[in-house]
């Protein structure tokens, strides 16, 4: 998925900062990624624990981060957050840059986080529906993202 994401941006061969602008734009698409889990988390009233361990798996696992640099990318995502409640300019980031399944998968780690400490509170399953909206991600795949979440978070 990361080389996948990689291959996203800066296509441009001749250019010599290739590779920093792809590190940047990978970086930038984590960060969004991130700040999307981080509200998702705290939109119930207060960012746990297990909210905060949910985001960071999901994090490392759709990302292959190490487990550090999810926790730094948690960090700049809360303190963002802290300072903005505009979620248009992240999903309009997301659903520039990935595909339609990858939206699918970024729309399957906001459902992981959302049940996170094992409640699904009203305001999470709100924000749930309208990024599927905005990520252009249908209802039927919005409803299959749901159960592989459930579906993970069941089995460990």
């Amino acid at each position: 998925m990361l080389d996948r994401l990689m291959a996203l941006f800066g296509s441009d061969p001749d250019a010599g900062d290739t590779h920093q602008r792809k590190h940047h734009d990978t970086h930038e698409l984590q960060m969004a990624a991130a700040a999307l889990m981080v509200h998702a988390a705290s939109i119930s009233g207060s960012f746990e624990v297990r909210e905060r361990d949910g985001v960071r798996a999901a994090l490392m696992r759709h990302f292959q981060l190490a487990e550090a640099e999810a926790e730094e990318l948690i960090e700049e995502a809360a303190a963002a957050a802290a300072q903005t409640t505009e979620l248009y300019g992240i999903l309009k980031k997301i659903r520039q840059h990935l595909d339609p399944d990858e939206r699918v998968a970024i729309l399957e780690m906001l459902w992981e986080v959302a049940y996170a400490d094992g409640v699904i509170h009203d305001y999470e399953a709100n924000l749930a529906r309208r990024v599927a909206g905005l990520l252009y991600v249908s209802d039927r795949d919005s409803g299959i993202a749901r159960k592989r979440a459930i579906d993970r978070l069941d089995a460990g």
